[in-house]
């Protein structure tokens, strides 16, 4: 038999500071085995969260930014009147409000804004603030590509449209320092859903005014030294393709209840590159997943996947003002020749549903119009409508997509199934940077751009208003008389039954018009270390930063 190593006896020999050494060593090794401390050891220790965030962002101004990467950083800088629950997105957490109300008919909303919310230098933060906010988004010069989010306040759609040049009109005033008044075009009973959203954000007036007029945008008020916000936390470090550094506001009204000491977001584009960061402990979180990759984590062991449902649509825009796509015959060749299902069970691999509508079926009871289906027959029959014997007939389009494999692999697959259903041979894919791919999209500079929208509230008009004849986000050059009288009506209607009917009304014009061609229906598919607590699920995926902690699982 062989003797344990008399280890008391040896320590006894050796100097204290060997000893103390050794002993650890020991210690460690009947421990099962020491391992260096990594990246996310350290920074779950200091309660530093590491985020996977997609692109680099475009700016850090609410009144700028349009993506869902850009709004995560600002949810964590900014804070509005009402701000998202934990983890339920159908609840409401007060923010700068403490509370509000509204007139029996809900046109009118009244925000009473708590006395010690502060901005990150000490100032209060004031109704007076919020004026501000809404009158810079909504003047025509800011050209905010998120102004019709305030089209809610009565005239806001006039003002941005010059059709009225006194903000003093627009439905919203500060009856003091601290009461708000909005007043709405018509009956909005979800608004405290709405003014969650970034557009709704507050700024910093004297900041921003220091670095130019009101309305000039990428101006130094964004960068870290000059920044001033009234969230949770405030920006220390932004290094462009590098990361964002975000750090607890001295000033909030609740940091008490504020648990991560910090937050770095990184831009990793790159699903694989992103990925391996997480693989290698050099993130918390992953803003995406690489679809080869599902498959391999379903199968292990407390596996740190997550797949959730996500209130948001993946679509293709067709730019309606350029041929081929201003035929709408050839538009429902080619959305009827998407195999939907093909995609989401062998492209994405996530769990996605196929979308045979616009409108996700998870809005709040909303039942959307499926009438998009794949049908071979009935695409070959509009390609002849289109004037195209067969479709070797059909002039070179292009798909543009933003730098992606998952956009990449979707774009390959629907070029195959066009070019199977219906011989078309000329479809080029072009890939773009994000901020390039943005401006493009916005200037309607292309044929077919890949795209998806995900909602800014709960309710269908999230995904329906955008559609308006030129709203800032359609990007399509469509337009529809009828579209933009149903949708006009339903948002004078109260009760929900009949406005969700006359919605519906509205959505089946966008899908016999098909400016857009959808192809399925998100779910969030992530990977989630685990010594992240309190991250729920949530169909908007708006995560409350401020109620995340770490601790080491």
């Amino acid at each position: 038999m062989i003797r344990p190593f008399p280890t008391a006896v040896f320590l006894r020999r050796i100097s204290s500071s060997i000893r103390t050494g050794l002993a650890a060593i020991v210690a460690c090794s009947l421990l099962a085995g020491c391992r260096t401390e990594t990246k996310v050891d350290v920074a779950t220790r200091e309660k530093i969260l590491l985020l996977g965030n997609g692109g680099e962002p475009k700016a850090l101004d609410p009144h700028i930014v349009s993506s869902v990467g850009d709004a995560n950083i600002l949810r964590a800088m900014f804070e509005g009147l009402v701000t998202y629950h934990p983890s339920n997105d159908m609840l409401h957490e007060p923010g700068v409000a403490e509370r509000w109300e509204s007139n029996e008919d809900f046109s009118e909303w009244r925000f009473f804004l708590r006395k010690n919310a502060k901005w990150s230098n000490g100032d209060p933060v004031t109704a007076h603030d919020f004026v501000y906010a809404y009158n810079r988004i909504l003047h025509p010069d800011m050209a905010a590509p998120y102004a019709s989010m305030l089209y809610f306040l009565k005239n806001g759609e006039a003002y941005n449209k010059r059709e009225i040049e006194d903000f003093s009109k627009v439905g919203v005033k500060a009856v003091n320092d601290f009461e708000l008044v909005c007043t709405l075009e018509s009956p909005a009973p979800y608004f405290p859903d709405v003014v969650k959203h970034t557009t709704w954000l507050p700024v910093h007036r004297p900041t921003i005014e220091s670095f130019g007029k009101m309305t000039d945008p990428y101006t130094e008020w964004q960068k870290p030294g000059n920044s001033v916000s009234n969230g949770a936390f405030y920006l220390t470090d932004w290094r462009i393709n590098a990361y964002v550094k975000v750090r607890p506001n001295p000033y909030y009204w609740d940091k008490e209840s504020v648990k991560p000491k910090g937050i770095n977001f990184y831009p990793l584009d790159n699903v694989f590159t992103e990925e391996k960061a997480f693989r290698n402990d050099l993130i918390h979180y992953t803003y995406t997943m690489p679809q080869n990759l599902i498959e391999r984590y379903k199968e292990m062991e407390n596996s740190p996947l997550r797949i959730e449902t996500y209130a948001g649509v993946y679509f293709y825009r067709c730019n309606v003002t350029r041929p081929p796509m201003d035929n709408l015959d050839f538009r429902k060749a080619l959305a009827y020749s998407i195999n939907q299902e093909t995609i989401v069970k062998y492209v994405t691999m996530g769990g996605q549903q196929p979308a045979y509508g616009f409108t996700p079926p998870s809005e709040a009871g909303y039942d959307p119009p499926n009438v998009v289906k794949f049908d071979p027959d009935k695409a070959k029959e509009h390609l002849k409508k289109a004037g195209y014997s067969n479709g070797a007939e059909v002039p070179e389009f292009t798909i543009i997509i933003n730098t992606s494999e998952a956009h990449k692999s979707i774009a390959v697959a629907i070029q195959d199934m066009w070019k199977k259903t219906l011989g078309i041979e000329k479809v080029k894919i072009e890939n773009q940077e994000w901020k390039v791919f943005q401006q493009t999209v916005h200037d309607v500079n292309y044929e077919v751009s890949r795209a998806g929208w995900i909602g800014d509230y709960v309710d269908p008009n999230t995904f329906l208003s955008m559609w308006v004849s030129n709203d800032s986000n359609n990007n399509t050059g469509w337009s529809n008389a009828d579209y933009d009288r149903l949708m006009k009506e339903s948002g004078r209607i109260s009760d929900p039954k009949e406005r969700y009917k006359k919605m519906k009304e509205a959505e089946s014009v966008l899908l016999e018009e098909l400016p857009v061609l959808p192809i399925y229906w998100y779910t969030r598919v992530y990977l989630l270390h685990p010594d992240v607590k309190n991250w729920n699920p949530l169909l908007l995926d708006n995560h409350p930063y401020k109620h995340i902690d770490l601790i080491a699982d």
